[in-house]
Order: structure tokens, then C-alpha cells, then sequence
């Protein structure tokens, strides 16, 4: 389990920012530690940052001392981009993996601790953690916004069930169906062209514009239905490209399923 803790935390908007965070990417709950503004969670700015998150301040909690925020905790990690003190900062990268594995343990809860946006985490906050570590950044800008820091350390650690996959991408027309359609743009509107030249250019067009980009399936099958419906149905053969095999969509859609297939 994952506990996002905010140290002396200044600014509304970056407390509302974690809050979507947090929901976003499975945070079990988020703690407050001393904040600068008493006001901090009925602020606007905190109100607009964390729009659609249901019973927001319910899941929140308010805190005055670090060490009352890690009392239930198993494992604490602080996120600090300076050096504190005689402490090693581990490279967070090397970390997560088993951080992640730690974090979806039931049994286990790890604070996820995080300072103030001016300050960052002091020597006596450090040494109440189990862990310290950083996020590498570009050498030019060493600084990370700390809604942004949080977010990036939640979706490192999201797992499980629920996950929001990529939706399916559109099917590409096979290479010989595009290879065809062409073949038959070029037939069918070169016949109609007015003169040569126009033919030419026609043609032209046909091979920039198809051969740029490809084309997905059920385009290619709409744009065959056009040209059969202007001008009958061509054999690839009289339009010099290869014939489709009647087994080509059948064997490529085995193909398919055997690549997905985990192995035996």
C-alpha cells in the first residue's frame, strides 16, 4: 500500500495536483505534515486542481510532526533533491522495481515522503526515513515542480488490476490490398484524365498520396467498393500487380494469434 506524505507543503495548487495523483495512480491515502496555510484545503486553487476527485478531503489527513505521518508505515522512501547530511540518495530508477513489489503488499504500507516546495526536506526530517532518493533530471534544469515529482514516483509504482490500457490501433490494409488499390486509382482515374499530362499527374498524385501514409483496412475496402462501382472489377493481373492469395487474410490472422500465444 502507498501513503504520499507532504511536508510543510506551501502551495494549494501543488496539494491539489498530488490529490489527482494520487487517484490517478492508486495512492491509499495522503498526508498533510504542518502545512504553511491553515486554510490550505478549502483554498480555490486546491478546489480547482483536484475537480473530480470524489470526497476529496476524506482523504485527506492533517498531521503536525513527520513522525506522527509514519507511525502504521513499514517502509518510508523521502524524495529530496539535495544532499542531506552524511545520507546516500539512491538513484530512483534503481529502486522502484522492488519499491513497486514493497508497494503491492498488502501487508505492507510505504510512505512516500516528500518536502516543502522552497526547502525540500531538512537533516532532521531526513533522518527519520528509512530511505532516501532522488529523481534523475537533465543538468540544466536539476529543479522538479513537486506535483510533478509525485506524479512521476505514483505512476512508477502503479500495478495490478485496472490499469488503463492503450485502446486497440486501427488495422493497416495488408501490402498487396494497398498495392492493388493503387494499381486501380491509377487505371481507373488516368483513363479519365483529359489528357497525358493530366494522366501523368493523376498517377503521380495517386503514388505520393498512398505510399506516404498507410492506409487501414476498411479505407482500402471502401475505396475498392468506389472504383468497382465506377468502373467494374479489375484483375490484378491486367493492372500488372501481383493477385491477393485467396488464404492470405486467414493465414496472417493465424500468424497473428500465435505471436500473442504465450509460450507453452
Amino acid at each position: 500500500m502507498k501513503r504520499v506524505v507532504l511536508v510543510r507543503t506551501l502551495g494549494p495548487r501543488n496539494v491539489g495536483s498530488v490529490m489527482r495523483a494520487a487517484a490517478n495512480f492508486g495512492a491509499d491515502d495522503l498526508v498533510l505534515v504542518a502545512p504553511q496555510r491553515p486554510s490550505m484545503l478549502v483554498h480555490p486553487e486546491f478546489v480547482q486542481m483536484a475537480h473530480g476527485v470524489e470526497d476529496v478531503r476524506a482523504k485527506i489527513r492533517v498531521v503536525p510532526t513527520l513522525a506522527e505521518a509514519l507511525q502504521d508505515t513499514t517502509r518510508s522512501i523521502g524524495f529530496t533533491a539535495r544532499a542531506r547530511g552524511q545520507r546516500k540518495r539512491a538513484d530512483w530508477r534503481a529502486v522502484s522495481g522492488d519499491v513497486a513489489l514493497a508497494a503491492a503488499d498488502p501487508g505492507q504500507r510505504v510512505a512516500l515522503v516528500f518536502g516543502s516546495e522552497e526547502s525540500g526536506l531538512s537533516v532532521d526530517e531526513t533522518d527519520q526515513l528509512g530511505e532516501l532518493c532522488s529523481l534523475p533530471t537533465a543538468p540544466e534544469h536539476t529543479s522538479l515542480n513537486l506535483s510533478l515529482a509525485v506524479g512521476i514516483v505514483l505512476f512508477t509504482l502503479f500495478r495490478g488490476k485496472g490499469v488503463h490500457v492503450r485502446e486497440k490501433g486501427p488495422v493497416l490494409a495488408a501490402r498487396e490490398s494497398a498495392e492493388l488499390l493503387k494499381a486501380r486509382l491509377k487505371d481507373v482515374l488516368g483513363r479519365a484524365a483529359l489528357s497525358p499530362q493530366a494522366c501523368r499527374d493523376i498517377q503521380a498524385s495517386v503514388e505520393r498520396v498512398f505510399t506516404r501514409a498507410p492506409i487501414e483496412s476498411r479505407d482500402a475496402r471502401a475505396w475498392h467498393k468506389i472504383l468497382q462501382a465506377l468502373d467494374g472489377q479489375a484483375h490484378p493481373r491486367n493492372l500488372g500487380v501481383a493477385a491477393i492469395p485467396r488464404d492470405a487474410r486467414r493465414r496472417r490472422a493465424l500468424e497473428a494469434r500465435e505471436q500473442k500465444q504465450p509460450p507453452g
